[in-house]
């Protein structure tokens, strides 16, 4: 009776998070030119599945970005963790909408400059940079990102991520506090 209450206990705690790790992993989130998508997910156990999309999310980013993100998939994958991303490549209208969107939310452009860039200047409209969704993608990247080149830039951006060859001889750059620091978005 004891071994069957404690395999109850932990199938149903199995399945509890995998019911949390399903809500949580991939957000459905706003497309340009309305509607809604789930995250596409770039890998799992081992497999890069999103990686190759047609998606103009994933297809229109730099290739160096996305090769990265396949290799670091697959790394990932096998120990267990799949990354999803959040956000992409992104037209300069869809940009154009995230940065008014943000000036209302924070009621002045000098705040929203905190947490979106321009169309002129944002390296998701070039296709040199991805969010990521997820706590465990976030922190294996954090910890992993380095390796393949992926490095988070931003330190109030945890999720925002960019290719950085010279990271591949060693390490990332040191981050920006926000995007304010960054010259490039002095454009």
């Amino acid at each position: 009776m004891f071994i069957v209450r404690r395999r109850r206990a932990t199938a149903l705690a199995i399945i509890s998070a995998a019911l949390l790790a399903a809500c949580s992993a991939a957000p459905v989130l706003p497309r340009p030119g309305g509607g809604s998508a789930v995250a596409v997910a770039v890998g799992s156990g081992g497999q890069a599945t999103g990686v190759d999309s047609q998606e103009p999310a994933i297809a229109r980013l730099r290739a160096d970005l996305r090769d990265a993100l396949r290799e670091a998939s697959i790394h990932a994958g096998a120990d267990g963790v799949t990354l999803s991303v959040s956000s992409g490549w992104r037209s300069q209208k869809f940009q154009s909408q995230l940065l008014a969107d943000a000036t209302r939310k924070y009621h002045s452009q000098e705040e929203a400059a905190r947490w979106v860039a321009t169309p002129e200047t944002s390296p998701h409209v070039s296709g040199d940079a991805v969010d990521i969704a997820g706590e465990d993608a976030m922190s294996w990247l954090s910890q992993h990102g380095a390796r393949f080149g992926l490095c988070q830039i931003y330190s109030n951006e945890r999720w925002h991520y960019e290719y950085r060859a010279a990271a591949l001889r060693g390490a990332c750059p040191l981050m920006y506090q926000d995007p304010t620091e960054d010259p490039r978005m002095k454009r």
